[in-house]
């Protein structure tokens, strides 16, 4: 295991194939297709290969071949060991050097006796997809969750056509409106953290203290969706596609999972 980790180790050192392995990370429990890898990295294809190709070497990352196309994602199993070795063997199990909720399986996420759990959705504009998450899981279990929705880079205000689809749907929409992530600095922390936007995933981000779970839903953009199936079509596919998350989200039995049973059931759901 030490060959093992220190090869991982060494891998990581490289700035670029470090880079590759947190946008990965990011991107969890999605794959990328090697050809947006290169492309958000601003990588040649060639070099972009080669980067990928120590990654699997050292098992910290798998590829799969569908047709001509290869996809790559994070081998949870391998990081884990990987992080196990760090905490265990390198720092004899201390647990004052441990993160904050490392070892925090043997508690529940959330009792009857505890706050609302705080939930951050986050986009791009916060106009469409991040404030639908945000109105859904407000109105499908108000009385189990706190929600918030940010941008990295927010619109003025939603796009109109998603407040009609919200309105027309009964959803309540007097409070929604745009906001940037610094908007929410002086907030509680955040428990669970999810992005909607691969371009938000892709990018590097904030760090939330505090947060149990983070994972990743790649929800379609309407408005680049838009071309395709057209305005308010594009709009109802996103609601549609949120609408079963949310409620396969707000179906689970918070108070009996720990928080690893929480983000191995969010990256289940964001892969459905």
């Amino acid at each position: 295991m030490e060959h093992d980790a220190l090869f991982q180790l060494s891998t990581l050192s490289h700035p670029h194939r470090n880079a590759l392995f947190r946008m990965l990370m990011r991107r969890l429990p999605d794959e990328m297709r090697a050809g947006e890898i290169a492309a958000v990295q601003g990588l040649k294809p060639s070099t972009c290969s080669t980067y990928l190709a120590a990654l699997i070497e050292s098992g910290l990352i798998a590829q799969r071949r569908d047709g001509t196309s290869l996809f790559y994602r994070i081998d949870l199993d391998a990081v884990q060991g990987l992080m196990n070795f760090l905490f265990t063997d390198c720092c004899n199990g201390r647990p004052d050097l441990c993160p904050p909720g490392f070892l925090s399986e043997d508690r529940t996420v959330i009792d009857d006796s505890e706050e609302k759990l705080r939930v951050l959705f986050i986009c791009t504009g916060n106009s469409a997809r991040s404030i639908m998450a945000e109105a859904l899981l407000q109105d499908v279990k108000r009385d189990s969750f706190d929600v918030f929705s940010a941008g990295t880079d927010p619109k003025e205000a939603p796009h109109p056509l998603a407040l009609d689809l919200l309105r027309n749907l009964g959803h309540r929409t007097q409070e929604l409106k745009a906001k940037s992530l610094d908007d929410l600095r002086n907030e509680a922390p955040m428990d669970v953290v999810i992005t909607v936007c691969d371009q938000v995933a892709n990018a590097d981000g904030p760090i939330w203290t505090g947060r149990i779970a983070t994972t990743h839903w790649s929800t379609p953009d309407p408005m680049s969706d838009t071309a395709e199936r057209g305005a308010a079509q594009a709009f109802r596919h996103a609601y549609a596609t949120l609408n079963t998350k949310i409620r396969a989200f707000a179906a689970l039995k918070l108070n009996k999972m720990d928080p690893v049973a929480l983000q191995r059931a969010l990256d289940e759901i964001g892969t459905d």
